[in-house]
């Protein structure tokens, strides 16, 4: 985890731009720099390091003695970064994972993040040919935002905060600050004064497509048992991310996807003799169902097991800052964030762990969600699994990465792995929905005689992550809506269709998220083209809606 920033074609000298760098400078707490490039004066690259690999020589932007033109910046992981020189023939002079974009850049050009295995955002500056090239993972995992002025001003940065204060010729309301899209690469030139002109995007990868580089498992070796390669690839996907020189832990919520995680990559850090134990991390309020599930599992895996509670005073106190580090106003982000973000700040606080493995992205690809039940087909099912994995960045993953990056900390993946989704999302359109009444079925079944995990756990229904961190009294949705109904009064919910004419909000608690959310990024209501919902349900809010299951109520949400 990590923070880019860069400027092109400033009017004003650059250091006069550089104070908006450090507003993303969580996301890389053990090193900084900003960097003047050498013929173009109104240029400059910036860079917030968290070390995770190569601590001596992985510092950015990056240059290689080989290729000394190519400057980069970028945030991630590259997964396959010691067997794509071996592929490609080029040597590494590093230990960094990021080494090989400069050397896929110098052979493919543009299309060299097709080669990547991996998380990322970057930023490539090619001064010999006076290039720029910004890019951005298929699920967009890592953030990236950018702003473009119609006088050749280009701003790239990690969130949009490091986007604002900028000097430009406009305000920031009226600067046109863009997320990049997933799984594209966008090629900007630069004149001789520095300025940028937009020239191509690429889409490089779409979701449900094979890799193009060679994957850990060879494709052609999966045989028919479906239960087996869900078994193997899932394990490899956990495998590589433990790619680390940091300690590495796991969040566990004691639901499916989290347990499933911890428990596979516990079974790998004791193949590959880690120095430390695994810890893992769960939290809820007094009486969650969340702890007292993650406190089994973590007894039948022997982790390190720390849990965090926390009051509704406490969820209630940090909802301006989740706002705030998510950049949002989603509603259901912002409640499943809060727990997230309570349990990054303790992990920072009272542990070494700096990198950490979470099961988001399984809901999604697995059909996880309550309202698969109610899908009218297997095809409208695939349908809007593939709809979920496209909009992930705006939602899950968004928090994933902003709640633990405000306290420098790195999270990883593994079901949202590129190889592991395109086999998932290759099997048949009836073997994916939810079976005898059960969600994510051919997920658990996989892993039914494997003993990883007690059996209930493994069987263990969906549970939003706002309950089941919640109270046995009083659910986190109706801590956080009787908070906010206290803030807004009757009288602004009228005026909520003026104020907010797209993605009005219908509830107080809505009001309240988008009134903190316009007080920090005024006029910027369209990162978030529309609210999280499900489908096939008639409700304001996900939290409202119901689902009865052998005559049990749970609640349906998005976490």
């Amino acid at each position: 985890m990590c923070g880019i920033w860069a400027v092109f074609g400033s009017d004003v000298h650059v250091s006069v731009q550089c104070k908006a760098a450090h507003k993303v400078a969580h996301r890389g707490p053990d090193a900084f720099r900003v960097e003047n490039i050498n013929h173009l004066q109104n240029c400059c690259l910036g860079f917030h390091r968290l070390a995770i690999v190569d601590d001596v020589r992985g510092m950015q932007p990056m240059r290689l003695y080989t290729h000394p033109h190519i400057w980069l910046i970028y945030n991630g992981e590259i997964y396959n970064y010691k067997s794509v020189p071996k592929e490609y023939g080029f040597h590494l002079n590093t230990d960094c994972d990021g080494e090989p974009i400069i050397h896929l850049y110098a052979k493919y050009g543009i299309d060299f993040p097709s080669h990547l295995d991996g998380v990322f955002a970057f930023c490539l500056l090619d001064t010999a040919n006076r290039k720029v090239f910004i890019g951005r993972d298929t699920f967009g995992v890592r953030p990236c935002f950018k702003l473009f002025t119609d006088n050749g001003f280009l701003a790239v940065c990690s969130e949009a905060k490091g986007l604002f204060g900028l000097s430009h010729g406009l305000t920031d309301e009226a600067a046109d600050i863009v997320p990049v899209a997933p799984g594209t690469v966008e090629q900007y030139d630069l004149d001789n004064n520095g300025r940028a002109t937009f020239r191509e995007k690429r889409q490089f990868h779409s979701i449900g497509d094979m890799p193009l580089y060679k994957t850990p498992v060879d494709s052609d070796s999966l045989g028919s048992d479906v239960a087996e390669n869900i078994r193997v690839l899932l394990e490899t996907a956990v495998k590589k991310r433990l790619m680390a020189d940091r300690r590495i832990g796991c969040l566990l919520s004691g639901g499916l996807d989290s347990s499933l995680v911890t428990a596979l990559m516990v079974k790998n850090a004791k193949e590959q003799k880690l120095s430390y134990p695994i810890q893992t991390f769960s939290i809820g309020m007094e009486g969650s169902t969340d702890i007292m599930a993650a406190r089994k599992v973590a007894k039948h895996l022997n982790t390190e097991h720390h849990e965090i509670k926390f009051t509704p005073q406490d969820a209630c106190s940090v909802i301006n800052e989740v706002i705030r580090h998510t950049e949002t106003y989603d509603g259901s982000t912002i409640r499943s964030s809060i727990g997230l973000y309570l349990v990054s700040k303790y992990i920072k606080e009272n542990t070494d762990t700096v990198v950490i493995l979470s099961g988001e992205g399984s809901d999604e690809l697995a059909q996880g969600y309550n309202h698969f039940h109610k899908a009218p087909s297997a095809e409208a099912a695939d349908q809007e699994s593939r709809r979920l994995l496209k909009d992930i960045h705006m939602y899950d993953v968004l928090r994933g990465d902003r709640a633990t990056a405000a306290w420098g900390l790195e999270i990883r993946v593994p079901f949202l792995d590129h190889q592991f989704t395109s086999y998932y999302l290759s099997l048949p359109n009836e073997d994916r929905v939810p079976q005898k009444g059960v969600e994510k079925y051919l997920l658990r079944s996989a892993f039914g005689e494997m003993n990883l995990l007690p059996k209930d756990i493994l069987w263990r229904p969906k549970e939003p992550f706002s309950d089941g961190v919640s109270a046995v009294k009083r659910s986190l949705y109706e801590v956080t809506q009787y908070f906010c109904d206290e803030q807004i009064n009757d009288d602004q919910m009228e005026q909520a269709a003026s104020l907010f004419p797209f993605n009005t909000p219908r509830t107080k608690e809505a009001f309240y998220y988008r009134q903190v959310f316009e007080n920090y990024y005024p006029t910027k209501s369209a990162w978030i083209p529309r609210m999280w919902m499900p489908r096939w349900e008639d409700a304001t809010d996900p939290s409202e809606t119901r689902f009865t299951q052998n005559g049990v109520c749970r609640i349906v949400s998005k976490i």
